[in-house]
């Protein structure tokens, strides 16, 4: 069992790349600071990773895949994924600390999307992994005068590269890693710059206290988008699987194709919450604050746009800017905290960018705007919501990835559905009604991969998720999850 080092704050503090089993350095002693976006103090460094490294991740997971046991032996990937389980488990307290640390997580958020049920993706992975018919029989056929018994062989697709994200890094690294694993895949891991420890963890954790074989599982965060690139470039690389912002998710794809690579992409969402006339205001109006303003704001498939039939319009406005008032935000030591600060000075900037934009497009700003006065450090930005929002306009149409909530009339339920499929993305949704038909018959015309109506709720390791048009391709977890990380292959013999 390891004894990681644990800071005096209760971090668990790995700063080390995992290649080929080994941690280690970064070539010529490279690294970068990680900082706490809550506090902006700098509160270690991490290894940044060389080009020559990152190729020396891809040579491991090459080797590993093509010569090792580990794509064929499904008994050893699910002994290795429940003996990972159980070092989070016994790690839990520093881990969920650092997670704080990094992301600005509040206790709701680690309690929930950023921990637990981030864990439940190993048991479930491996649990698949455990009863899935990897060889299916497709009968006995004739074709071309010939009688043949057919196969068909579920196989994994070779080397994945998982570059995750800021916002989840435990939830999306586990969700991408222990399904590519689970199939059979060998994994290099690159995660977002601003969350490494969080996948250097579990390199950590990988190598000390699992049975996983050398080069099956690799670590390799990196500062620089070039080194991060080499991964879409290079032709021992067979899939890439990237969650992130579209215009990101666009640049990988084109440059995968250079090698026809397979490509998974969980990208931008815009999502509307479609509130007919019927549906309950209260419990509605604090649910919408509650997700508009989880993990502050950043969140894809965060329903960003609130469409409120028009009878109850102003009505809806007022409630949940009520609901935006009562919830505390500030210190995510706090426990009473609920929204924590974003992730990077960047962000933030951005984030006030847009509500520029916003009041000079002509929106109403009804609350929040800027930086808080009682916050005077963390990249902090107030809860804030525009109504009278044109649909066609950038706050409407463009994602801002933080707690900026804008609110759109509509008129019929063709109007609601149009103008919630009047962007570029098609990643979630949400319809309340006190009729189930007519809230399912608009569901059913909504362009998302996930829609949850009248209070139902997708997300589960179970269920596959992604989205339609630019939010993505493929799907993250579920059994379609775990069939992204394999190939098709038939067999046919010829009998008689």
């Amino acid at each position: 069992m390891s004894t990681p080092v644990i800071t005096p704050s209760g971090l668990f503090v790995e700063e080390r790349l995992l290649i080929g089993g080994e941690l280690r350095p970064a070539s010529g002693g490279r690294t970068y600071e990680n900082i706490n976006p809550a506090t902006e103090e700098v509160i270690g460094v991490a290894a940044d990773a060389t080009a020559e490294d990152m190729r020396a991740a891809i040579a491991a997971a090459r080797t590993a895949f093509d010569e090792s046991a580990w794509a064929t032996d499904v008994e050893l990937r699910v002994r290795c994924l429940r003996q990972l389980h159980a070092a989070l488990l016994r790690h839990e307290p520093e881990l969920r600390e650092t997670i704080r640390a990094e992301v600005g997580a509040t206790n709701v958020s680690l309690d929930v999307p950023l921990f637990a049920r981030a864990l439940d993706n190993i048991t479930y992975a491996a649990d698949l992994a455990e009863r899935y018919e990897f060889v299916r029989e497709l009968g006995v056929g004739e074709s071309m005068g010939r009688m043949s018994r057919r196969r068909q062989y579920r196989e994994p697709v070779g080397v994945v590269a998982a570059i995750t994200p800021w916002n989840a890094p435990m939830q999306v690294n586990l969700a991408k890693a222990a399904f590519a694993l689970a199939a059979g895949c060998t994994v290099i891991l690159k995660p977002a710059p601003d969350t490494p420890w969080n996948a250097t963890a579990l390199g950590r954790l990988a190598v000390e206290e699992t049975d996983l074989p050398p080069g099956v599982f690799n670590v390799v965060p990196t500062s620089d988008n070039a080194v991060a690139q080499i991964l879409a470039e290079d032709p021992r690389v067979d899939l890439i699987s990237f969650t992130g912002s579209t215009g990101v998710g666009r640049h990988l794809m084109a440059t995968a194709a250079s090698t026809v690579k397979k490509v998974f992409l969980e990208l931008g969402g815009k999502s509307a919450w479609i509130q007919c006339d019927d549906a309950d205001v209260d419990t509605n109006a604090l649910m919408i604050a509650y997700q508009s303003l989880s993990q502050a704001g950043q969140g894809c498939s965060i329903n960003t746009r609130l469409l409120v039939q028009r009878s109850r319009y102003e009505e809806m406005i007022a409630k949940v800017a009520d609901a935006f008032r009562s919830i505390p935000y500030g210190d995510p030591a706090d426990p009473s905290t609920y929204m924590g600060p974003l992730i990077n000075a960047r962000q933030r900037d951005r984030v006030l960018d847009y509500i520029e934009i916003g009041k000079a497009e002509g929106a109403r700003l009804v609350l929040g705007g800027g930086r808080p006065a009682h916050l005077e450090r963390g990249y902090y930005v107030e809860p804030t919501i525009f109504a009278d929002v044109d649909p066609a306009s950038r706050i409407a149409q463009e994602e801002i990835f933080g707690p900026v909530l804008v609110v759109i009339p509509f008129d019929t339920d063709a109007d609601a559905i149009r103008i919630a499929n009047s962007t570029i993305f098609g990643l979630a949704g949400t319809v309340e009604s006190a009729d189930p038909a007519r809230a399912r018959a608009i569901a059913e015309k909504i362009r998302s991969g996930v829609v949850n109506v009248n209070g139902g709720m997708y997300f589960s390791c179970e269920v596959p998720f992604g989205g339609y048009k630019q939010s993505g391709v493929g799907r993250e977890m579920g059994t379609l999850g775990f069939e992204e990380y394999t190939e098709v292959k038939i067999i046919s013999e010829g009998i008689g």
